[in-house]
């Protein structure tokens, strides 16, 4: 954290708060390895490294009320720095754990406006504005504004509604798995996309699994994340923590090389998002980099970047967008160059699509409904849809519409009139010569082709879904047979990618 601290304390005039992220249990006598001792010690480490405030980020709602306050009352103890507590209310029992930092001394707690709270969000402000009221840390918050401002997010909320992930009252067994707020819904929408949905309970024992696998980390973005995609892998080929551990497969067989763990566990095990407290279990470290044939970084991983050419990055953004890029498209390629192009490429068909109310968006109009969409400032379109034509042999529709009251046709695809998933043979487990897949998705991208020599550890292809990414690497020198694949093409859980051969 030093380095963008330093940014921040050396290069702008911001405030630099710096967070410490809460697991495990304080209170829990068994839990040493995140003790309170542990976090004054971070505290103070980050007080001397020049934080202006200092976050108790408590991602997943651990923080039990009497937790909250012994936690904020040692650090208080400890330094002089305001303190700002954050929690989700997964348990349904976390606006006590503000109530309890705030008698502790806290400065500033989040919550959410009580619409939009309760569960994987924050406590409902609402309600602990209330509780506090004539007390001597009354928030001074006017009640009728606050319930003003709910009743309208919760007429938005409504059009969100089909997005959300059926969390219907708050979960206990988070105290268990501690997965965050900010991924639990995420998570499941993962899971949903996997074909696993029936299957989420075995999904969450599979993430406690998974980070006691990794030897019981903070889970927090991005590390939460990698716990999340190696028990989908785990859920997925039916394996236990044990099978990973002892580098077997279900049967019995000796199989941890050919395991094709998510490109984000190899990543992390090699130490691209740093060392965790107390190291990474070095046994099962080193099988995951094996099946992989990857190497363990030494030392901090962002200080062997290379610098950033924006120049370059701007004419090479140019050439893939086809017209000339802005600082803030450069900026945004190469922070997240695979999610800025598809957004690239989205606003290139369809132009910017922010401007259509967000029903509209969501749910398209109904026959003979009319919208004004703002597209500039002084120029609307009134849009009316007057009718859909039926079903073409190529899959096309016809939609009739109006367009400032002249009429207009577009053909457009009916994505509901695609044909089924393609059926790909699958591969013999029994054969070393098939590569299958690791799980369902879309193979991203294809690195070899019909009689290529690969060597061992070579990336033969990659496969995703849902932002996890796996790449399937060949398992020893050899020719390749057959590609039964290309990019493009989707896949199920063990189907024939690859045959090789010698």
């Amino acid at each position: 954290m030093k380095v963008a601290m330093d940014a921040v304390r050396g290069q702008t005039t911001s405030l630099c708060e710096a967070a410490i992220c809460y697991t495990g249990d304080i209170l829990d006598p068994a839990r040493t390895k995140y003790s309170l001792k542990y976090y004054i010690k971070l505290a103070k480490e980050l007080d001397r490294m020049g934080a202006h405030l200092l976050g108790i980020k408590d991602m997943a709602g651990l923080c039990k009320p009497y937790a909250a306050h012994a936690l904020v009352k040692a650090l208080k103890d400890e330094i002089d720095l305001p303190i700002h507590f954050h929690t989700h209310d997964t348990s349904g029992v976390n606006a006590a754990s503000v109530l309890r930092a705030a008698d502790a001394g806290v400065d500033i707690a989040d919550a959410a406006l009580s619409s939009m709270s309760g569960m994987t969000s924050q406590p409902n402000l609402n309600s602990l504005a209330a509780a506090l009221r004539h007390t001597p840390r009354d928030s001074r918050l006017d009640q009728n504004a606050l319930d003003e401002l709910s009743d309208y997010w919760a007429a938005v909320r409504e059009l969100y509604y089909p997005f959300e992930e059926g969390l219907k009252a708050p979960a206990s067994d988070v105290y268990r798995h501690e997965m965050p707020g900010g991924q639990f819904t995420n998570l499941r929408q993962q899971a949903k996309s996997l074909g696993l949905e029936h299957r989420w309970r075995d999904v969450a024992d599979a993430y406690t699994a998974a980070n006691l696998l990794l030897g019981d980390i903070v889970k927090v973005t991005p590390s939460s994340k990698v716990v999340g995609d190696l028990a989908l892998f785990m859920v997925t080929n039916n394996l236990t923590a044990d099978d990973l551990r002892n580098a077997r497969d279900r049967q019995g067989a000796a199989k941890a090389a050919h395991y094709s763990y998510p490109r984000s566990v190899v990543e992390m095990l090699q130490g691209m998002l740093g060392e965790p407290a107390g190291g990474w279990p070095k046994k099962f470290q080193q099988k995951v980099l094996a099946s992989a044939h990857a190497v363990a970084i030494k030392g901090r991983p962002g200080a062997k970047m290379p610098h950033v050419d924006f120049k370059a990055a701007a004419k090479e953004l140019a050439s893939k967008i086809k017209r000339p890029a802005t600082e803030e498209m450069v900026l945004s390629y190469v922070l997240y160059p695979q999610v800025f192009l598809e957004f690239a490429g989205h606003r290139h068909i369809y132009g910017d699509t922010s401007v259509v109310p967000t029903r509209n968006f969501f749910f398209g109009l109904q026959p003979s409904e009319e919208i004004a969409v703002e597209i500039e400032e002084g120029k609307t379109l009134i849009i009316k849809l007057l009718t859909v034509g039926e079903v073409k042999e190529d899959g096309t529709r016809t939609v009739f519409f109006e367009l400032n009251g002249q009429p207009r046709e577009v053909r457009i695809v009916d994505k509901a009139m695609d044909a089924t998933l393609t059926r790909h043979p699958k591969a013999d487990p029994d054969d070393p010569n098939h590569l299958g897949a690791p799980m369902p998705g879309k193979i991203s991208s294809v690195a070899v082709k019909k009689g290529q020599d690969v060597h061992a550890g070579e990336r033969v292809l990659s496969i995703e879904a849902m932002k996890m990414e796996t790449a399937i690497y060949s398992p020893r020198d050899c020719r390749v047979a057959d590609v039964l694949v290309a990019a493009g093409s989707v896949v199920e859980t063990r189907d024939l990618l690859v045959i090789i051969e010698g």
